[in-house]
């Protein structure tokens, strides 16, 4: 099977009626990861599988499947499958996987350590202003920023990356050519250029109340940690953080006044025993740990993915690299100050922070950088030394 019948059966799977994430799933073990042997089961046992999926498997729809076709051979378009190495390991991990996921712009994003921020969708001044300080800071930091592009808290995170020239995902609740809301347009431009947009489900698919559940976890399995900034008692943003408690991730979450309506749903979270913070530097500490555990995996992924860029775009350019991968620690001044900084002794937080100038919470994202890179090795006491080369 030639790469293009690959991703028609795949496309096949994915639109079937019926099926889900779960469905496929299964066959593909039962098939070792053979999209066209899943197919061939299906096929076999299409009269238990009810009318529609029948119907489909017998007769897809042609003009359908080519739309999907076409759009996937858009540049920067790419179908990711959970046969595929660069498959995020995040999701491997949660309730119900998903067997593919759509992206807009770069998929390698999806392996960095992440920190979901979500909340009211008709947010205060105050909780987008905290929206925007909490996002900046943790992509200093070096996280990456997932939100659901929704109206109020989501936009403003998302923003605040972008405008940081930061790392920011989008996992949106429609297909990866379909906005919403509308007046995100020129949002979805930005991180689809400069970030990665992410959806379940296939082009062409419209937004539906009962996608967002789906979507959102993704959004919690993706991330470390979920930041619930604001939230009324029945918003969307709890189902997130119930999610994301499930799967066995951090979730904190922002107090706010008592006659904030919107802080209400923040205050039934802390009542429950999520974690209150009340700056970015308690979530980067928090969650530095699990970055490190996950470092390893994540660091080799991103390794192998920067070599393909390298190799595709020597490839397409006659050996001449593009700007396709990202500059190395090496060439930014301040990750420079540091490494001389660290010198050849380990040192402490304290004392990195009166070499450089810089803060403590700057200082532990840098270094939780050069820890994923391999560069640097975290100490008992709060210590950091140099690795070898």
């Amino acid at each position: 099977m030639n790469d293009m019948d690959e991703l028609r059966a795949w496309l096949i799977a994915l639109r079937m009626p019926g099926l889900g994430p779960a469905g496929l799933r299964e066959r593909l073990d039962a098939a070792q990861g053979d999209i066209g042997r899943a197919l061939t089961g299906l096929r076999a046992h299409a009269a238990t599988l009810g009318e529609p999926a029948r119907v489909w498997l017998d007769q897809p729809d042609e003009a359908r499947l080519a739309a999907d076709m076409a759009w996937l051979a858009e540049p920067s378009h790419r179908l990711l499958r959970c046969t595929e190495a660069d498959f995020p390991p995040q999701l491997e991990n949660i309730p119900l996987p998903p067997a593919a996921l759509f992206v807009v712009g770069d998929a390698s994003l999806l392996l960095y350590p992440q920190v979901a921020i979500v909340g009211a969708r008709n947010a205060s001044a105050s909780g987008l202003a905290h929206a925007r300080a909490f996002a900046c800071a943790l992509a200093q930091a070096g996280f990456a920023i997932t939100s659901g592009m929704a109206d109020g808290i989501d936009g403003a995170a998302h923003r605040a990356a972008l405008d940081a020239g930061a790392m920011t995902l989008a996992v949106v609740g429609t297909g990866p050519d379909r906005v919403y809301p509308r007046k995100h347009h020129a949002l979805a431009q930005r991180i689809g250029a400069q970030g990665a947009l992410v959806s379940e489900f296939p082009p062409g698919t419209a937004a539906r109340a009962d996608h967002f559940p789906r979507r959102n976890r993704i959004i919690s399995g993706l991330a470390l940690g979920t930041l619930v900034v604001e939230a009324g008692l029945q918003s969307g943003s709890l189902i997130t953080a119930r999610l994301a408690g499930e799967q066995g991730r951090e979730v904190f979450a922002l107090p706010g006044s008592i006659h904030n309506p919107l802080a209400r749903g923040c205050h039934r979270l802390i009542r429950d025993g999520v974690r209150l913070v009340e700056s970015p530097s308690e979530i980067i500490e928090t969650l530095a740990p699990a970055a490190r555990m996950l470092g390893g995996e994540l660091a080799a992924r991103l390794s192998a993915k920067t070599d393909s860029h390298v190799s595709q775009s020597m490839a397409a350019n006659g050996n001449s690299v593009t700007s396709t991968v990202r500059p190395s620690w090496r060439e930014d001044p301040e990750y420079r100050r540091l490494w001389a900084a660290i010198g050849h002794e380990p040192a402490t937080l304290d004392e990195l922070a009166l070499r450089t100038g810089n803060s403590a919470a700057a200082l532990s994202g840098m270094l939780l950088m050069l820890e994923l890179e391999v560069r640097v090795e975290s100490l008992p006491g709060n210590r950091y030394q140099r690795l070898p080369d």
